[in-house]
């Protein structure tokens, strides 16, 4: 339990740190004062000044702030804005300042992915082995067969094909291949076990795992990125379609307990199956704390930006009030959300 907490501890530190140090860094750079630097929420453990800035850090370690100054009611000490307050500043540096926390987001997993990549290689999308009458057999497919495309869409790891297998619901997949230097295009029809519940196209294996050199490192962990990014999209389509339930969904909490789990199932392996399952769970984090935020709901950057194209089209801001208005709003529903989310992940432990 100890190890779980101070391991979930360090990963939600890092992805949250790097969210709100890109809006601290580029609003710095663009002269807007920043109030105040937290990390987690609730009552303040330990704070300390340094210039105009407070940082501090929370109880709870859920999440994070960079409050600048005019922003959200929230003002410097002397209590007046000026050429420094966020609403002072112009409309573009205010966009790229709340865009650079999910920015960094991304960079962040790149970063990661590159160090995951140079050291344990990469995962082409090469076929191992086939289950017995599947429909990738019937299809004609063969063990050492590349993967190329899938419905017109560029394969570049096998975790993509597992990915698209994971979530067919019976659609039926184009499919080009690479045999012997040569291309050929075969049609699947993915086949429902009833006892699973899902479809599948019949592949066994992992793919065939290679090093990269040099270059193939920056080459493949953009290919990682893009890989998390396609999972975290197409897991909120399927939420959003109704073909994910409450129990694809977690907080904090559930998380922490994927953390232990996994800590606890690799452990054995050694350190360094370690470090790099956790920076993986980094890599994973930090893009759905990227694209979450950038989704257009009030309270998330997404939101915020919303508001700030709406400026650029109108040629003046939205009332402040309103707007502030339109963000607590969110605020609520999201903290309304966060207890369910939290309710649930603690039934789905006592399951």
């Amino acid at each position: 339990m100890i190890k779980t907490i101070i391991l979930f501890l360090i990963i939600f530190g890092i992805v949250v740190i790097s969210h709100e140090f890109g809006h601290f860094l580029i609003g710095k750079r663009n002269g807007i004062r920043v109030v105040e630097f937290a990390v987690g929420m609730g009552p303040t453990l330990f704070s300390f000044r340094k210039g105009e800035t407070k940082y501090s850090l929370k109880l709870l370690p859920i999440g994070g702030a960079c409050m600048f100054d005019g922003e959200d009611g929230v003002m410097a000490e002397n209590g007046e804005a000026d050429e420094h307050s966020f609403l002072k500043a112009n409309v573009w540096a205010r966009i790229a300042t709340v865009f650079a926390g999910p920015f960094f987001n991304f960079v962040l997993a790149f970063v990661f992915s590159l160090i995951v990549v140079a050291f344990n290689g990469s995962d082409k999308p090469v076929v191992q082995q086939l289950m017995e009458g599947s429909a990738a057999e019937e299809a004609g497919i063969l063990p050492g067969d590349e993967i190329v495309r899938i419905n017109g869409e560029k394969i570049h790891l096998y975790r993509e094909v597992s990915l698209i297998s994971a979530m067919n619901q019976g659609e039926t997949l184009e499919i080009r291949i690479k045999r012997d230097g040569e291309m050929q295009d075969v049609t699947i029809v993915p086949r429902y076990d009833a006892q699973d519940g899902r479809y599948y196209i019949g592949l066994r294996g992992a793919g065939e795992y290679f090093k990269c050199n040099p270059l193939q490192v920056f080459q493949y962990g953009v290919y990682e990125v893009r890989y998390w990014v396609k999972a975290t999209y197409k897991s909120l389509m399927m939420l959003l379609q109704g073909q994910a339930t409450k129990d694809d969904v977690s907080g904090p909490i559930g998380i922490a307990q994927f953390v232990g789990d996994t800590y606890d199932e690799v452990k054995d392996y050694g350190i360094s199956s370690v470090v790099f399952t956790m920076m993986n769970i980094i890599i994973l984090l930090s893009v759905n704390l990227g694209i979450m935020n950038l989704l257009p709901l009030p309270a998330l950057d997404g939101g915020r930006l919303v508001f700030m194209f709406l400026e650029v089209i109108r040629g003046k801001p939205v009332s402040p009030e309103k707007e502030g208005l339109v963000h607590f709003a969110g605020l609520v529903v999201f903290m309304i959300l966060m207890v369910f989310v939290m309710y649930n992940d603690i039934m789905k432990i006592i399951r």
